[in-house]
């Protein structure tokens, strides 16, 4: 143990001796995860934010409590349960979903393990606004959800829209059992398909009116350099090949065969944006704007994938 980890434990058996409120432990866990230089931006992306998570989490309640309880005072075993978790996320850099097996995405609780990526993507808001104004409710009876990892983004659109077909497909067998925990969890299994496929592979002609995708979309050489939060997530998940946009591109060239007349495809591209333009510099992509932050998410019509599609290839 090196003087680092003495100074904590000391530290963290005077809080567990001292400090007496919720409110006491999310300030000292905050301060320690800022001293630590953790990275954030699994669905929080601050210091204070994470050791709230982690804390109301270690006392089963939900994460909007916050405010009412703050002052609420707690046992030693609370204290010390609570912190034992502040010092996990210290010690292996893992982030606090994984240590929880829960994140939210558009206000929904899903189960999350190192098999999947934690869900954050600005995707989210969309489905929260109904895709208004990108495609109307009526036109919508069916959905793909490629790369659906947890299936946090089909599971919201099936509750979104209760009356519409949803197929979630991923490459990954691993993947898609964590999927079937979640649609068990949601009670969705008769209105959402898990596919295991290749993008589109396993489709054969099925067209939809809305197609989403949050696809790897890291460039090779970058993944070295994530930090270590990010390196415990599945690489299948993170990394987009040499340029960040290998699956990005096979789903626009095969989009045109699976889009309806009057849909529309989502895909978010991160901080490949710029690169895709680079690549696409004819193609009219609509990026999208999002009111609590997030960027580097396109929209296309069907008339636009259609008539561009030969750049595609």
């Amino acid at each position: 143990m090196n003087k680092e980890d003495d100074a904590f434990q000391q530290s963290a058996q005077e809080a567990i001796l001292e400090l007496r409120t919720v409110r006491d432990l999310i300030r000292w866990g905050a301060s320690y995860f800022a001293a630590a230089g953790l990275t954030f931006g699994h669905g929080m992306d601050n210091s204070w934010d994470e050791a709230t998570h982690l804390t109301l989490h270690s006392l089963n309640l939900p994460p909007l409590v916050s405010d009412r309880i703050g002052n609420s005072r707690l046992t030693t075993s609370e204290r010390r349960q609570i912190i034992e978790l502040f010092a996990r996320r210290i010690r292996e850099r893992r982030p606090a979903a994984y240590l929880t097996q829960e994140a939210w995405f558009a206000g929904l609780p899903f189960y999350v393990d190192e098999r999947v990526l934690i869900p954050r993507s600005p995707i989210a808001e969309l489905i929260e606004k109904d895709f208004s104004p990108w495609i109307s409710e009526e036109r919508i009876g069916r959905i793909l959800d490629i790369g659906t990892g947890s299936g946090c983004i089909a599971i919201a659109c099936a509750l979104t829209f209760p009356g519409v077909e949803v197929d979630a497909v991923d490459i990954s067998a691993d993947a898609l059992a964590v999927a079937k925990i979640n649609l068990e969890r949601h009670a969705l299994t008769d209105q959402v398909q898990l596919i295991q496929s290749d993008l589109y592979h396993e489709l054969g002609e099925t067209c939809y009116d809305l197609i989403i995708s949050n696809p790897p979309y890291v460039a090779r050489a970058q993944l070295p350099e994530l930090p270590s939060e990010y390196r415990h997530e599945p690489e299948i998940g993170l990394s987009g090949g040499e340029d960040g946009l290998e699956t990005v591109l096979r789903i626009l060239d095969g989009a045109d065969q699976h889009l309806n007349p009057e849909g529309v495809l989502i895909v978010e591209v991160g901080d490949s944006a710029s690169t895709l333009e680079r690549y696409l510099p004819e193609v009219p992509f609509m990026w999208l704007d999002f009111e609590r932050g997030g960027d580097g998410v396109f929209l296309l019509t069907a008339e636009q994938v259609h008539n561009y599609r030969r750049h595609f290839n």
